[in-house]
């Protein structure tokens, strides 16, 4: 059982394919260092999920093996594995329950006060106070809540929660730009000393991050940051580029 993690993550020579005849994931090496920020980025479909499922558990390594804290990940419970990451995904989710209730979810002996304060923070204090009874508003996930109020409810969850590592899916793609810069500012304040993995849509979001994967057809094709790929002139300065002459 996992307890008291700082947040240090190995990859060590992690092959992983989803069906034996289609290599995916070959000898991959990672050492993340507590509160390292690691990005992966890449086309759609190129697998930068698959990364994510291997780091909770949902599948297990061919070869190789993935620690957390010295732990293999093979050896601890994956509930303990899994309540020491806060996931904000593309696929928000939003229970029938109050407002309240939907944030505290990850930590139901919260106080108003710490319910409130990851409110603020998390940038959706203001809109919850203009529902028709706040904090004791019933919310479902089909009833009206914009996507942009749906994922900063789910950020004020975690935020609240604090576990001590993030897995981030920035998925900011279907949101308008206002809400779009008050989900980045949330998961500024959210990752600041911990030790997280995002996949990132918009490059420009993740240029300060220690270490980037890009992926593309389901490998791993460089592994560097910012400037180190940017000078490599390969296939994420292609990809940057090309989204930074949209901008």
């Amino acid at each position: 059982m996992l307890t008291d993690v700082s947040g240090n993550v190995k990859i060590d020579h992690v092959d992983f394919s989803y069906v034996p005849e289609k290599e995916l994931i070959k000898d991959l090496n990672l050492d993340v260092k507590s509160g390292q920020q690691i990005a992966i980025v890449g086309p759609t479909g190129c697998g930068k999920t698959t990364i994510i499922n291997l780091l909770m558990r949902f599948y297990d390594t061919d070869k190789g093996g993935i620690s957390v804290d010295g732990n293999n990940i093979k050896d601890v419970t994956r509930d303990s594995l899994r309540l020491s990451y806060g996931m904000v995904l593309q696929e928000t989710w939003i229970f029938e329950g109050t407002v309240r209730e939907n944030i505290a979810y990850g930590k139901q002996d919260a106080t108003e006060e710490e319910i409130v304060a990851a409110a603020k923070a998390a940038h959706c204090h203001s809109f919850i106070k203009r529902m028709k009874d706040g904090y004791d508003t019933i919310i479902s996930d089909n009833d009206g809540i914009s996507q942009g109020q749906r994922q900063l409810l789910c950020i004020a969850r975690v935020m609240l929660a604090m576990p001590p590592m993030l897995i981030l899916d920035e998925a900011t793609s279907s949101i308008d730009t206002k809400t779009e810069m008050k989900i980045q500012n949330a998961f500024a304040k959210m990752t600041k000393g911990k030790t997280s993995f995002i996949v990132a849509h918009r490059l420009s979001t993740i240029k300060n991050a220690d270490t980037i994967l890009v992926m593309d057809k389901g490998k791993i094709i460089e592994i560097g940051n910012h400037d180190q790929l940017l000078a490599k002139n390969g296939f994420y300065a292609e990809l940057y580029n090309s989204q930074f002459k949209k901008t």
